[in-house]
């Protein structure tokens, strides 16, 4: 029943005239940028972290949210028409939607994508509301040695699930944690690995980090790869509407998405991609029209969009009442958060709950807006997706650039983006997930901090770490997460040998 009181009270706040704008500029805006290949709402929320440093909070974070959700919404469109999803939780709505595209039936794929992302994020969203509380109250039952177990999950899973290779993943991961340990050590007050770097004292921006690997390294591999893969625009031919029998054939996989996406949105170890294959592979199995996977079935295109936009709401759930970020997105949020002095977890519920239940709220209120705009600007997104790409990512490294020294006027700062500009085209050139060095970074020295606050009350006895029964679990559960990518590639490679 509380939950029903304060989510009324978020109401209120969402509804705020200049509250309601942010959430229309995060929607148009993610959207808009969903849209555009290679460009997923990580990358634009970091490109717009900078500008929004001396912005209203309540209103900076309530558009962040909105351009994760539009940009979900955006990334089917590419997917559908140019068989490129804008971000990699649409890769499986590129494998019928596009199908659909090239059989004419571009409009009726837009409008169950678009339909389903509706139903899903708003039965996601109400379930954000009523879980979100819960977690806060186990979290709020948590000593530092529990908060720094779960840390230790937190690291293990995001960086054996980015990605192909666990190895790879570990390592984003330590090269982040390294980063950590730059500037200050708050307890002994000793510079650590600054270099005699006067402006390292501080320690390395999360803004700086996000902005270099993500909105300077996407736009030097784009750049490398621009004469091997070729775009061919499909364009929408047909009715924009969907028929009864698109309504029928639709309905069901909606929200068998939705059962999908949420729940393995909100575990540690979540995120879209998983849950989005999942409602795919479930939809081809339970299907009446086996024949037309592969050639064009609209329940391909409504499960997977409906499990995408559910896990974005399921994201936010350890997001907001654990403080731990499970995608890409949820860390530069996480970041949105922590440059405005506010840390996510069961505090930020007592502290500030206007600003916590205003989010959730407008996160109704952004659904509501992206379905309204989005089928009726399809051909604006469309003639998005013409802009010659020298131009689109020549804008995106001088809106990076501006941004950087807009928050931090510094020569150190400008040198900082290129070398993580550098690093961000690396990684992506030799296949190492980016998400886990920011995940690092951010949440390293936490995760520091809570070890050291444990082993203090504990006299230095590290034993400390297994006596609680909540520490113990979560470590055991990091073990398992650790070693089991590891074991089941053995397995594999055995059936292999054994055929």
């Amino acid at each position: 029943m509380e939950s029903f009181f304060a989510l009324a009270h978020g109401v209120t706040v969402a509804l705020q005239p200049m509250n309601l704008l942010f959430a229309l500029v995060g929607v148009l805006l993610g959207t808009a940028v969903g849209v555009l290949p290679g460009i997923g709402p990580a990358l634009t929320v970091a490109l717009l972290l900078p500008i929004t440093f001396k912005l209203d909070p309540g209103g900076s974070i309530i558009m962040f949210a909105g351009i994760y959700y539009g940009g979900m919404y955006g990334g089917s469109t590419t997917a559908i028409l140019i068989n490129t999803p804008g971000e990699s939780a649409s890769m499986a709505t590129a494998l019928e939607g596009n199908k659909m595209a090239k059989a004419g039936r571009g409009g009726p794929a837009l409008a169950t994508s678009a339909i389903g992302s509706f139903v899903a994020g708003t039965i996601a969203t109400l379930g954000l509301a009523f879980l979100a509380p819960t977690l806060v109250e186990l979290a709020v039952q948590f000593g530092p040695e529990d908060y720094f177990a779960l840390m230790c999950v937190a690291f293990v899973t995001v960086s054996a699930t980015f990605g192909d290779s666990p190895v790879r993943g570990l390592t984003s991961l330590f090269v982040g944690l390294a980063l950590g340990l730059v500037g200050i050590d708050k307890l002994t007050g000793q510079a650590r690995l600054t270099f005699g770097v006067p402006e390292l004292l501080d320690g390395v921006e999360v803004t700086t980090l996000a902005v270099g690997l993500f909105a300077v390294g996407e736009a030097l591999y784009v750049a490398s790869r621009r004469h091997i893969q070729e775009e061919v625009l499909e364009p929408v031919r047909g009715s924009l509407w969907m028929t009864k029998e698109d309504w029928k054939r639709s309905w069901k996989p909606w929200l068998r998405g939705t059962l999908f996406g949420f729940p393995i949105g909100a575990l540690p170890a979540g995120g879209a991609e998983i849950p989005t294959f999942l409602s795919y592979s479930a939809e081809k199995r339970l299907t009446k029209y086996p024949e037309e996977f592969g050639k064009g079935a609209i329940e391909g295109v409504a499960g997977p969009e409906a499990a995408n936009n559910a896990s974005a709401a399921g994201t936010l759930v350890p997001l907001l009442a654990l403080g731990l970020p499970t995608s890409a997105t949820a860390a530069m949020m996480l970041a949105g958060f922590q440059q405005y002095g506010l840390n996510p977890g069961p505090l930020l519920f007592a502290e500030r709950p206007e600003l916590v239940w205003g989010l959730i709220a407008s996160l109704f209120i952004a659904n509501t807006m992206l379905l309204v705009l989005n089928l009726p600007l399809v051909g604006l997104w469309v003639k998005l997706l013409a802009i010659p790409q020298p131009w689109l990512y020549a804008g995106i490294l001088v809106f990076a650039t501006m941004g950087t020294i807009a928050a931090k006027p510094s020569v150190v700062e400008l040198t900082m983006l290129g070398v993580f500009g550098v690093l961000g085209f690396l990684m992506r050139r030799f296949d190492y997930p980016i998400a886990p060095v920011v995940v690092g970074l951010i949440l390293g020295p936490i995760a520091e901090a809570q070890l050291r606050r444990a082993l203090s009350i504990s006299l230095g006895d590290p034993m400390i770490l297994l006596q609680s029964p909540i520490s113990a679990t979560l470590l055991g559960i990091a073990v398992i997460a650790l070693i089991l990518p590891f074991m089941l590639k053995g397995l594999n490679r055995f059936k292999m040998q054994e055929d």
